[in-house]
């Protein structure tokens, strides 16, 4: 868990600085959208964390699931509305999917859903979110 955290953190310094790089380049706001995707995406990261942690202790506390849930989407909500690059909406929509079918798989009783498409989808925009 903590070198997940520590990769976690040294990825978003390098795009930080590869963001502020290119900042130079493309003018401050490009820097503002790039670095406010990473530092979201990573929000959404550990939101996804969150999500696993909750669907393995489903039979404990139904309601984390759903938290974890709720938080993804708030961030994605964050991403969508602040960018108009193809790839991220795209990776956006693709999350958004997958949230769902995860809240309906547990809506229909599934204490158990399969995340492997939340988390694969999470991967796909922290990877576009990259400069």
């Amino acid at each position: 868990m903590a070198a997940g955290r520590r990769r976690r953190t040294t990825a978003i310094a390098a795009l930080a600085a590869a963001a502020l790089t290119m900042g130079l380049v493309t003018g401050c706001d490009a820097v503002n959208k790039a670095l406010d995707c990473v530092q979201t995406a990573d929000s959404i990261a550990d939101s996804v964390t969150d999500l696993q942690q909750a669907v393995e202790n489903a039979a404990n506390d139904p309601s984390q699931a759903d938290a974890s849930l709720d938080s993804i989407e708030k961030n994605l909500d964050r991403i969508g509305d602040r960018t108009d690059d193809a790839d991220v909406n795209k990776a956006v929509d693709d999350l958004n999917s997958a949230v769902s079918n995860v809240r309906t798989a547990i809506r229909n009783g599934d204490s158990t859903p399969d995340v492997r498409p939340v988390t694969d989808a999470a991967g796909e925009l922290t990877k576009v979110c990259t400069p």
